[in-house]
């Protein structure tokens, strides 16, 4: 069992032993990129320590008797845990293991007692949050072995973060099994540094996001620090879009001691643009090769120290499309705008304000609150799911509450500059995770509404349809309330939030031997839709998560940080990829289906060739189902390579078809649907994107093969009634939508039938 490994040794798949940075940095390195050298201290080496000094059972005794639910009880049970870790003594096997790579590492860089960086890198088995932790457990300017064992023992403390015990204590995951790898790394005295996004951070559009700042990068990651923002061609590598902003502090190393302290930045500098046109080619270049070695989009961290790119970190890009709250369109000119920033996470949100200064104040944040603080921190995380919107003073779109936000789906505005001054303290304001924009007042209405069955019990008289109007459901809770609308059945079951509301990673289970417990989970809250319509058919689409929305679960530290998540490893492609938690769903349906719940249908998202079919396929018949034989079997078209090659997936074999026309016509148009610069462009009414239906639609009437839409376009009735038109099987809305698109599609099928009566009486 190997204690310490080179980058040299590591490759992206050894993050059980290395966590997922140490994994990358390996990676990177056998790649050919700048990467400053340095070593892993394995997971096993954390567990060995544990095991040797026989602390764990000394933490479980704090931990057994903590409410987790008492912030603070729970915050200072994590102090406890902590210093127990960190002034407990290495033993020497151990220690003189880290102190000889050290060693080694100064002897292959040419300086004695070299400073390093020192950071937690979370395994396959610790918590997302602990990948978040790293912003706070990341040590710089690290000097000599009696610091560097020091600032080790602390990396391996940051398990037992409050933040952590909490989601290992919500989800029932034994804290005895958790593992950390720490990474040592030759420091970069940078005189600029940041971050880079190799797509569009939140939509995966094809430009690279570069935010940069003076001095050493701790100042972006954790938003202390404003950036300037650069949006680059990708294919040109010219600027498209920049914003200098004013950087009033940065992190450096302190000369006499190698202390990191945080000053001012000079009058001369604060609104100076940090990186020249040549600096920005280089990164644009470096990303390009890293995005193209990995076959997906990343999110980097690079430091220039001498005129020198160095990239300190590669993971995959994760993006959020979990339902932000949505608000009518407010003007800018109706209402009074108190601050702006930048939009980090989309969706607007309204609620009370709550300034949070300390984590020893999170508790007072309440469901539906807007959390505004200077700064979120990984601690804040469980605050933040409770807030309705999120509001800070520093940050850009890459820093911790864009990135978290966007995970949670919460919308956020983050770089006011005087959120937490000017706003008052329980004072209602709104706010668009779009533009950036924070108003006074309470604008629209966000409050979640907890859906029973006592709501619902009154089924909606509408008219008769030969076209079925269908209700798209995301949360089994909302079964209820969505079969009230009287719809002919469910077109979209969304697979997301019953997976990802357990806390942890569908793939954890998997890897912990607990499987049955995964499909336990499906099982019911799949049963409670399917046995709301029954014997009404409920099409459920596989797993179609961004790799962002798994990095806030128990497991998903290792989730690889795409620039543009929607462009990504996502839908059929991650579940053939990880056949696995493919398989668990199969198997979740099939004992559904042995319970006389026949009714359910599946769906499986964003496919561009046959041969995902067709591997979907053999995955479903291992789990005991077999595909149009005792169940339907569909696709979603979502890609034009779908819709062109429609003939391709019947001869394959299909019984239907839908339409996700939100991804359709994006990737179709190539435009942003949430870029306010291309907003107008937008529309699924495009020629090109109904050409596209049209032919499916067509191909699939010939071969008996149903059809059908559950993307926005789905509630648009001009679209509609263009759909019934061409033969479509059948339309799936929102639930707030049935009755008006019943409506229409009435009016349409009653203008047909006069059509062709009138045609026929002229004949």
């Amino acid at each position: 069992m190997e204690y310490v490994e080179f980058f040299e040794e590591l490759k992206k798949e050894d993050v059980d032993i290395a966590g997922g940075k140490g994994a990358n940095l390996g990676e990177l390195t056998q790649a050919g990129i700048p990467v400053p050298p340095g070593f892993v201290i394995t997971s096993a080496t954390y567990q060995k320590f544990m095991d040797e000094t026989g602390i764990t059972q000394e933490i479980m005794d704090i931990l057994n008797a903590l409410d987790v639910n008492n912030n603070k009880e729970l915050q200072e049970s994590a102090r406890e845990i902590k210093k127990i870790i960190k002034e407990t003594e290495i033993p020497d096997e151990i220690s003189n293991l880290i102190i000889e790579a050290y060693n080694a590492l100064c002897h292959r860089i040419g300086k004695e007692n070299a400073f390093v960086a020192v950071r937690s890198s979370a395994t396959a088995e610790d918590l997302p949050e602990a990948s978040f932790a790293g912003q706070q457990d990341t040590y710089l300017n690290v000097k000599g072995p009696e610091d560097l064992i020091k600032y080790v023992r602390k990396c391996w403390a940051s398990l037992f973060e409050a933040r952590a015990i909490f989601y290992r204590e919500e989800n029932n995951f034994d804290h005895s099994k958790v593992y950390i790898a720490v990474v040592v790394q030759e420091m970069v005295d940078a005189q600029k540094a940041g971050v880079m996004f190799t797509v569009h951070p939140s939509t995966g559009e094809e430009k690279i996001l570069i935010e940069g700042a003076w001095g050493l990068g701790e100042g972006v990651v954790s938003g202390t620090v404003t950036p300037d923002t650069y949006w680059m061609d990708k294919a040109t590598g010219k600027i498209l879009e920049k914003q200098v902003s004013e950087k009033k502090t940065m992190f450096q190393k302190k000369s006499e001691n190698g202390q990191t302290v945080q000053v001012p930045v000079s009058d001369e500098l604060k609104n100076k643009q940090v990186l020249d046109e040549t600096e920005l080619t280089q990164l644009v270049e470096l990303g390009k090769n890293i995005q193209e070695h990995y076959k997906f989009p990343q999110d980097t961290e690079w430091a220039i120290e001498d005129g020198e790119i160095f990239m300190l970190q590669s993971r995959p890009v994760t993006t959020l499309d979990m339902g932000t709250a949505e608000g009518k369109a407010v003007k800018e000119g109706e209402r009074t705008v108190i601050t702006k920033g930048l939009g980090a996470s989309p969706g607007m949100a309204a609620g009370p304000v709550k300034i949070i200064n300390s984590t020893d104040e999170l508790d007072k944040v309440q469901q539906g609150d807007i959390l505004v603080t200077i700064m979120t921190t990984p601690d804040m995380v469980p605050a933040m799911k409770r807030a309705s919107g999120i509001i800070t003073d520093e940050g850009g779109v890459t820093c911790h509450a864009a990135i978290v936000s966007r995970e949670l789906g919460i919308p956020c505005v983050v770089g006011t500059g005087d959120a937490t001054s000017i706003l008052p303290e329980n004072s209602n304001v709104t706010l668009d995770g779009n533009k950036g924009i924070v108003w006074e007042g309470k604008l629209v209405e966000t409050a979640k509404k907890e859906e029973t069955a006592e709501e619902s019990t009154v089924i909606v008289q509408a008219p008769l349809t030969v076209t079925e109007v269908k209700v798209n459901v995301s949360m089994a809770e909302a079964a209820q309330k969505a079969a009230a609308t009287g719809a002919d059945g469910v077109g979209l079951l969304r697979t997301e939030h019953m997976m990802l509301t357990t806390g942890v990673h569908p793939k954890k289970y998997i890897m912990e031997g607990n499987e049955d417990e995964l499909v336990k989970v499906l099982v019911e809250n799949i049963l409670k839709v399917a046995d709301t319509f029954y014997p009404k058919t409920v099409w459920y689409r596989t797993l179609d998560a961004p790799t962002d929305e798994f990095q806030s679960l128990d497991g998903g530290e290792d989730e690889p940080y795409e620039h543009n998540p929607m462009l990504g490893w996502r839908g059929i492609r991650r579940e053939l990829d990880e056949p696995e938690i493919l398989l668990a769903e199969f198997k979740a349906i099939k004992k559904l289906h042995e319970q006389g719940y026949t009714n359910i249908g599946i769906m499986l998202p964003l496919v561009q060739h046959p041969d995902e079919l067709k591997e979907a396929k053999k995955i479903a018949r291992k789990a005991g189902l077999k595909p149009q034989k005792n169940i339907e079997f569909g696709i979603m078209v979502e890609t034009p390579a779908a819709a062109l090659t429609i003939e391709d997936f019947i001869a394959e074999g299909l019984d239907f078809v839908s339409f996700g026309t939100n991804d359709l016509t994006q990737y179709t148009l190539a435009i942003d649907r949430n870029n306010e610069n291309v907003a107008d462009l937008y529309t699924e009414s495009h020629p090109a994107v109904l050409k596209l239906i049209e032919r499916v639609i067509i191909e699939c009437n010939k071969a008996g093969v149903k059809t059908s839409i559950c993307g926005q376009a789905g509630s648009i009735p001009s679209i509609v009634e263009k759909l019934v038109e061409l033969g479509i099987t059948s339309v799936s809305a929102n639930t707030d939508a049935v009755a008006t698109v019943r409506d229409t599609v009435a009016r349409v099928e009653q203008k047909l039938l006069l059509k062709a009566a009138r045609k026929l009486m002229q004949e």
